[in-house]
């Protein structure tokens, strides 16, 4: 069965364990939701999850809803540094983050013009750096039930409660925090780094019935 996802800014471990054991249908023809995981992302820092949050140009209320595919940036802020610099202070001591370092960097090193574009390349060099195949099968309409492929889409909404009994891994402040689940895939990447790949096909994904 080939899940249907929207894609999220460096998605959680919960949406990339999906991605490492199923096929994969981006959504792309959806409305642009706030209060998702579109526009946000959470890492393990000394003090526990910290929020990274990408601004985006809002539209007018009269304009009615917006295509996600059509959201911009808001680049006037500098989120691109002040992002990469919470990863570094998140993770710099962690086993394998200089190994992997030289691909995350350009993420954040260069303006982008819209959200989804953005995220979709999060996702490729994360598969990259993990030697997995970047999903590449993209909707081309809007279906409210799909009807061939399974509804994952619930997955981006940052509201939503998910059963997910994560395995836990030692993180860099685990000396300070309990276990912190379903943080961003950088977290499991920076500590389990050649790992990561065998624990992501690991997991097992309770809120997929499937």
């Amino acid at each position: 069965m080939t899940i249907l996802l929207s894609p999220a800014y460096i998605p959680d471990v919960a949406t990339f364990s999906t991605i490492a054991q199923h096929d994969v249908c981006w959504e792309v023809q959806d409305n642009f939701q706030k209060q998702t995981y579109r526009n946000r992302a959470y890492v393990c820092n000394d003090l526990g999850k910290q929020m990274l949050s990408i601004p985006i140009q809002h539209i007018g209320k009269g304009q009615g809803k917006q295509k996600y595919r059509d959201v911009k940036l808001e680049n006037a802020y500098h989120w691109q540094r002040q992002h990469w610099r919470s990863m570094q202070t998140a993770y710099r001591t962690s086993p394998f983050f200089e190994f992997y370092e030289d691909e995350i960097a350009p993420l954040y090193e260069k303006e982008y013009k819209f959200l989804m574009d953005f995220n979709l390349l999060t996702i490729e060099t994360i598969c990259d750096c993990l030697q997995m195949d970047m999903p590449k099968d993209r909707t081309t309409v809007y279906e409210t039930k799909p009807e061939h492929l399974f509804d994952g889409r619930f997955l981006v909404d940052a509201k939503t409660k998910l059963n997910f009994n994560q395995e836990e891994y030692t993180q860099v402040f685990s000396d300070r925090n309990d276990f912190i689940p379903n943080a961003s895939i950088l977290d499991v990447l920076f500590n389990e780094g050649t790992n990561a790949v065998g624990y992501l096909k690991n997991q097992k994904l309770s809120f997929l019935d499937v």
